[in-house]
């Protein structure tokens, strides 16, 4: 029987304006992978996340050489060296309703576009645009009540959400990732602050500026309820509560820090307050905000675009000055293949630093990276040819138990992408006869 005296999975601690979703803790029974249950222990909940990089990668530097267990990183792969155990390579799978098929330019567009709904975006620069729902706003629609917010849909790099950006395709196909439905692109937020407040706060925008010009933390205005619950807890769990309070000020600290530095313009347009001005600090606080917010369970269901698709950003922070677009149509000149893969290895290095910090985190009987499915690519393959098949994928986490990393799979060339889509959405518990142009659901995830 139900234990009465357990903490509720869902208590939050709550001050004026403020929500504050706790970790797990002892307290709250035991937490087990899927497998494992008993009437006593709640089965974890499974995560999933979306990176998305853009134009594509130097397949020659990405893609291993051996199949199976015994595979060698390649040279972009290397940064995940430290999490290679938690790692699925998957290679030959393809995104066809990225290509052309009869509707001519607009690769960019239409990979973004198609990458997690399997469906071929409408040619216009309208405002009838049109896709299909992702697989990210399924589980949202399934799994979303839950938890506080049904998906959380965040980037570093702002885009229109209308106008012409490729070859005749509105610039919405090329900067959004998230469709709730054909017709209902979800916009993200590419800033910090923001992504926060959304996680903690209930309070209002005016009352929201006040509490910051006084400088103080959320967690300031939670302080008697924390105390409180503290003095219930075990001598772990008030451990684990301070080190979750304590990632949470950091990332406070460090949005603030950004917002108090100058600002430099992107893409014409002035970076909004709390953006850091470097990029790579840019990404690592929003792989930071999707920790806590699986850690918290705040949400279950995140998309993250790095850069948008056909992105012409520098990166000069890493001796590649030239604008990312232009370095991918590279007509097969050695040096800026080179170049390209400096910046695929950036990325990677970037989710990198998001699976070991999920790592770092203990959740009942493993790790949130346990208790993940982190899906990373891109829905151009080779930036040059616009190819669209034999993608740049990788899958990270257990899943609770449903996955068995530390493997590169080979599919057969053409196996739809939305087929791994819908093996994810299985492993959430969630049915769906078909997503997009999915044949049926990807085998081989689980040995």
């Amino acid at each position: 029987m139900p234990n009465a005296n357990l903490l509720s999975r869902r208590t939050v601690l709550r001050g004026l304006g403020v929500a504050v979703s706790l970790p797990w803790l002892e307290a709250m029974g035991p937490l087990v992978a899927w497998g494992n249950t008993t009437p006593r222990a709640k089965p974890a909940p499974n995560r999933m996340a979306f990176l998305y990089v853009p134009n594509g990668a130097n397949m020659a530097d990405w893609t291993p050489q051996a199949e199976g267990t015994d595979f060698e990183l390649s040279p972009i792969l290397e940064p995940l060296a430290p999490v290679r155990e938690h790692l699925l390579v998957l290679s030959g799978l393809t995104a066809d309703k990225a290509r052309p098929n009869g509707d001519g330019g607009g690769d960019h567009a239409r990979a973004l576009g198609a990458f997690l709904t399997g469906t071929q975006p409408r040619k216009t620069a309208g405002t009838d645009i049109r896709a299909g729902i992702s697989v990210d706003q399924v589980a949202a629609g399934r799994i979303g009540e839950q938890t506080w917010l049904p998906s959380l849909e965040i980037g570093c790099e702002a885009g229109a959400m209308a106008g012409n950006c490729d070859s005749g395709y509105s610039c919405v196909y090329s900067s959004t990732m998230s469709w709730r439905s054909a017709t209902q692109p979800l916009p993200k937020e590419v800033n910090p602050k923001s992504v926060f407040e959304r996680m903690f706060s209930t309070t209002p925008s005016a009352a929201r500026a006040e509490r910051d010009a006084r400088r103080k933390s959320v967690l300031d205005f939670v302080r008697e309820d924390s105390q409180d619950l503290a003095g219930r807890l075990g001598a772990n769990d008030r451990r684990k509560l301070d080190e979750y309070f304590s990632s949470i000020r950091d990332v406070e600290q460090r949005i603030a820090k950004s917002a108090e530095s100058p600002s430099l313009p992107a893409s014409g347009y002035p970076a909004p307050a709390g953006v850091p001005r470097q990029y790579e600090e840019h990404v690592r606080l929003m792989c930071d905000l999707i920790a806590l917010a699986f850690q918290a369970d705040v949400t279950r269901v995140c998309t993250f675009v790095l850069a948008n698709e056909g992105s012409n950003r520098s990166y000069a922070f890493i001796d590649v000055p030239e604008g990312h677009h232009d370095l991918s149509h590279h007509g097969n000149d050695q040096a800026k293949k080179d170049k390209i893969r400096q910046i695929n290895t950036f990325h990677v290095r970037q989710l990198a630093y998001l699976l070991e910090k999920l790592r770092s985190i203990p959740e009942g009987d493993g790790t949130l990276l346990d208790h993940a499915m982190i899906a990373y690519g891109s829905g151009n393959s080779d930036g040059n040819r616009h190819n669209h098949d034999d993608l740049p994928i990788l899958l990270a986490g257990s899943g609770c138990g449903t996955i068995q990393p530390g493997r590169h799979l080979r599919y057969p060339n053409e196996t739809p992408l939305t087929n791994l889509w819908l093996a994810l959405l299985n492993r959430q518990s969630i049915e769906v006869a078909q997503l997009g142009d999915s044949t049926g659901v990807l085998q081989g995830l689980a040995r």
